[in-house]
């Protein structure tokens, strides 16, 4: 009885989420740098003193964080502004050094937060996105429904991989980085469904080297010196 319910249960998810995929990526993050460790490595490489945390919870991050200034931006709690990012942007007259995105793990919040980041980074800075790499279609769905959630977070990289002036990389550590720099696109992805809401998991799973440009963390910081 119980695998009839269970059955059944996962019929309805699949008519509901449109999709019927179970293939998974072989990622097992315990091997891979954290985002802390990575953040502060890089603040540290390019002598950054400015930073801007978007979606703080309780501090997880952004109390381990060691630069100059650092502002976090989170609606319920931790960081220094209690808004949304929304908000927080549209009064915003700061430039920032590195900016990180942990908001709201959907591709119409994220795409949002990115293009208002693009907007506020130095030139010389550098854009960080948590939760880029997915490894099984229940990690994405929208709205959560168990375990880690990465959301739709990778939909919003894709399109930023068509973007003429930032280039964007997706770093293999910690759920996955999506790194983007100010400069033109050397490798700007030529996709045909520019309605990056509707790509499936299927999409991203069979065409994810395409789609967000992986990278280890050694050959990003080559990257991000060059």
């Amino acid at each position: 009885m119980k695998l009839k319910y269970q059955f059944l249960f996962k019929r309805i998810l699949y008519y509901f989420y449109g999709e019927k995929f179970f293939k998974r990526l072989p990622y097992d993050w315990s091997k891979y740098p954290s985002r802390i460790h990575i953040i502060q490595e890089i603040i540290n490489l390019k002598k950054f003193n400015n930073y801007l945390e978007i979606g703080c919870d309780q501090d997880e991050n952004f109390s381990q964080v060691n630069i100059k200034n650092k502002i976090g931006v989170d609606p319920k709690s931790g960081g220094t502004h209690r808004m949304t990012s929304d908000i927080f942007f549209k009064k915003n007259k700061d430039k920032f050094d590195l900016i990180f995105l942990d908001g709201l793990h959907t591709y119409e919040q994220t795409i949002k937060d990115i293009n208002n980041a693009i907007q506020t980074i130095q030139d010389s800075g550098i854009i960080v996105i948590h939760d880029c790499l997915p490894k099984k279609i229940w990690n994405q769905i929208v709205p959560r429904l168990y375990g880690h959630w990465n959301g739709d977070v990778w939909k919003a990289i894709v399109e930023a991989r068509t973007y003429d002036n930032i280039e964007t990389f997706t770093c293999i550590a910690d759920h996955g980085l999506g790194v983007i720099l100010k400069r033109k696109n050397k490798k700007k992805l030529d996709i045909k469904n520019k309605d990056f809401k509707t790509l499936k998991f299927s999409d991203y799973y069979k065409q994810h080297k395409d789609f967000m440009n992986p990278v280890t963390y050694e050959q990003l910081k080559t990257i991000i010196q060059n």
